[in-house]
């Protein structure tokens, strides 16, 4: 009996043992499952600064993949950045979501900008905190909290010291001029402390802790606060270092050599602490200088450490000392980018250059004009030439303009303002230059070469100002490759410019505006039809009669007509001849077109022989020596017959002399002595009809063969 108890006993004690083992299993399964099931969700806005804890997973929900949610860098993000955007650059994630694992690391300098799987990624010049993507699955001895804690936007700290902080802050801007570089680096420091106030959930406190000790969490961050903790005044006041003593934890996970970094990443974090090192090798953290200036980067700050709005750090703006130059009379288009892609705190660098180059060319009705044009998916008028009439009223305007969004649609923006913006409605003066000046983050997102050539056949000189241009590594998500080349003025260098970062862009505004009114260097805006000396050498011979002399006349009339005419646009002259030549006007002679129009209405027929030779030889000694150097110099001889003299060796010494000759035979004129006296090619430079009456029909295509050739020389 005492057996059977004992057995029984044993027995039972067993069972227990066992059951116990089985519900220590489901136990742990259970937590297992609770911690790959029960993912905290964050909103596609939500940034990395704004969660405190160090390391977590999260699930993305669909529709990250926009451009108003910002990402900084590659590869390693700046914690300004949202996440799930970040995700989705980096491949983790597509754009319908999915878990992805965060990690933070150690801020640094140079985040690199690029294009990826859909994503903008944005470049800069310096942040405190980064982090890391990957897959989102938990790493071995990792406790990852299922709720996440966000920073709230009024600090305890800010609070309990408000004069102290106001006092660091005066003494940052008071340090602005005297070294730009500390002064970034004083703001990352002043940041950084803030930061550290906040309490932290590290993995080694979550690890041992058997379940995580949540905080309430809603889907808006704004609203998700962790409870504030009571910290020493002597603790807030600490530097960083001394903070490092105290928590260990946070800064553990923040330094680059830490164990805490995903094996995988180990190459982009040392990279990207190679960069920095780089970069303050090269002194690159100075380009910070004036940043603050922006309104986009004072709300950054604002967010992430509190900061009240007399608090802001505000100083100066950039000063552009005035350099009015009397014979700078240009009318300047500038196409602003307004895309998404810069972000508020570009944009608002945009105005600021373009406020500072309003200052230098000190714009007035005597000298140079300016009108904005704000390009995204479409462009729109800002304000054209004639809106504002000074520099200053034009600096406050600019200052108020609000960004549109959208894509870079350059070349969109260049066909409106092509067609549009240089009018006598709009303020053009007509004898000014028209200047227009593209500025672009990055590459555009249509084809420009188009509309610029159009544009540049119109007169319109082309700049570009190329901020943060595409990396090696992005240049296959260019539409257009050489897309600068294709657009501006001339390809020589004069007319592009490339900016590495925005933070820069303030170093250009001198060399802009002395290129812009060097008008001399202005080609552009000599065209097809403003920029020749054009002679007719007209066959006065018996055999073409008085009324089909009227015709001709009225052939060179219609020509004529369709150019630019004045004394330093396109000129006219015009010689007769039969056996002998005779100058019926010089190129000086007439500057307007009423006045050339009416001199070839007064040419007298006068008849006689056919000797071509010799009229092209007194063409070339009486009227084109006399030619201006920077003029073209066009020869349109119209002849019936054949010619008594040779024609071959006066046309071949006109063209050693620069003349271009177009021939244009009629009835009896002989097709060999017309292609000899054309410029090569021959066959787009001579024609034939039949009879007089048939010659309008080339009026067009002699004008437009003449504008292709003008517009297919090389722009080198």
């Amino acid at each position: 009996m005492k057996a059977t108890v004992i057995a029984t006993f044993f027995g039972v004690s067993l069972i227990c043992t066992y059951a116990a083992k089985e519900a220590t299993k489901k136990m742990k399964k259970a937590k297992l499952y609770f911690a790959l099931t029960d993912v905290p969700q964050i909103d596609c806005d939500v940034k990395a600064g704004k969660i405190i804890n160090p390391e977590f997973i999260a699930k993305c929900p669909p529709g990250c993949q926009d451009v108003k949610y910002r990402v900084y860098g590659t590869d390693i993000y700046a914690s300004f950045s949202s996440v799930c955007s970040a995700a989705i650059h980096s491949g983790i994630i597509d754009n319908t979501g999915g878990k992805i694992l965060v990690q933070k690391v150690a801020g640094h300098s140079g985040y690199r900008g690029s294009f990826s799987n859909g994503v903008r990624s944005l470049s800069l010049p310096r942040w405190r905190e980064s982090f890391l993507v990957s897959e989102g699955k938990p790493r071995k001895g990792v406790t990852y909290p299922s709720t996440l804690e966000y920073s709230s936007s009024k600090s305890t700290a800010v609070k309990s010291e408000p004069k102290k902080l106001e006092q660091d802050l005066k003494a940052t801007k008071s340090a602005d001029t005297a070294n730009p570089s500390e002064k970034a680096s004083e703001q990352g420091d002043a940041v950084h402390k803030e930061y550290q106030t906040s309490p932290v959930l590290t993995p080694a406190t979550q690890t041992a802790t058997t379940t995580p000790t949540p905080t309430t969490t809603t889907t808006d961050p704004s609203t998700t606060m962790p409870k504030p903790t009571t910290t020493p005044a002597t603790i807030r006041t600490t530097t960083v270092a001394a903070a490092a003593k105290t928590r260990p934890g946070l800064h553990r996970v923040r330094d680059i050599g830490s164990s805490s970094v995903h094996p995988a990443y180990s190459s982009v974090v040392a990279a990207a602490s190679r960069q920095v090192q780089a970069a303050q090798g090269r002194g690159q953290n100075t380009a910070f200088r004036g940043t603050s200036t922006s309104a986009s980067n004072r709300n950054i700050l604002r967010a992430n450490t509190g900061f009240s709005s007399k608090e802001e750090l505000n100083p100066k703006p950039l000063e552009s000392t005035s350099q009015r130059n009397p014979n700078c009379k240009v009318d300047l288009s500038f196409l602003m980018d307004g895309s998404w892609s810069i972000g508020k705190r570009r944009f608002q660098l945009q105005k600021h250059f373009l406020g500072n180059v309003a200052q230098a060319l000190d714009i007035g009705s005597t000298g140079p004009l300016m009108g904005i044009v704000q390009y995204g998916d479409d462009p729109s008028t800002e304000f054209n030439l004639k809106t504002y009439a000074n520099s200053k009223d034009l600096r406050n305007a600019i200052e108020k303009i609000p960004q549109k969004g959208g894509l870079s649609n350059v070349g969109k923006a260049l066909s409106f303002v092509n067609k549009n913006f240089f009018s006598d409605a709009n303020g053009n003066r007509g004898g000014a230059p028209n200047v227009v000046v593209v500025i672009v983050d990055g590459w555009p997102t249509d084809p420009v070469e188009e509309a610029s050539r159009l544009a540049r056949e119109s007169g319109i000189n082309i700049f570009f100002v190329t901020i943060e241009a595409a990396a090696e590594s992005e240049k296959q998500n260019i539409i257009e490759p050489n897309f600068v080349d294709k657009a501006v003025c001339r390809t020589n260098g004069f007319y592009s410019i490339n900016v590495p970062s925005w933070f820069s862009l303030h170093k250009v505004v001198q060399p802009l505006v002395k290129r812009v009114c060097d008008t001399d260097r202005l080609v552009c805006s000599k065209t097809c039809l403003n920029s020749a000396d054009i002679g007719f050498v007209i066959d006065g011979s018996s055999s073409v009669g008085t009324s089909n002399f009227r015709t001709v006349l009225q052939f060179v009339a219609n020509i004529s007509k369709e150019f630019e005419i004045s004394d330093t646009d396109t000129r006219i002259g015009a010689v007769q001849y039969t056996y002998e030549q005779r100058l019926e006007f010089s190129f000086d002679k007439y500057s307007t077109k009423q006045d050339v129009l009416s001199a070839i209405k007064r040419i007298s027929y006068w008849s006689g022989g056919t000797s071509t030779g010799a009229a092209i030889r007194y063409a070339s000694e009486q009227l084109f020596s006399k030619s201006k150097p920077n003029k073209r110099k066009i020869m349109i001889l119209i002849t019936d017959g054949r010619s008594y003299d040779d024609v071959r060796v006066p046309a071949m010494a006109a063209h050693r002399n620069g003349v271009i000759a177009y021939s244009v035979g009629v009835a009896w004129a002989a097709q060999d002595e017309l292609e000899a006296i054309a410029t090569d090619p021959d066959k787009e430079h001579s024609f034939f009809v039949d009879e007089f009456d048939n010659l309008y029909c080339f009026v067009n295509q002699l004008i437009q063969n003449i504008c292709t050739e003008f517009n297919s020389q090389p722009r080198n």
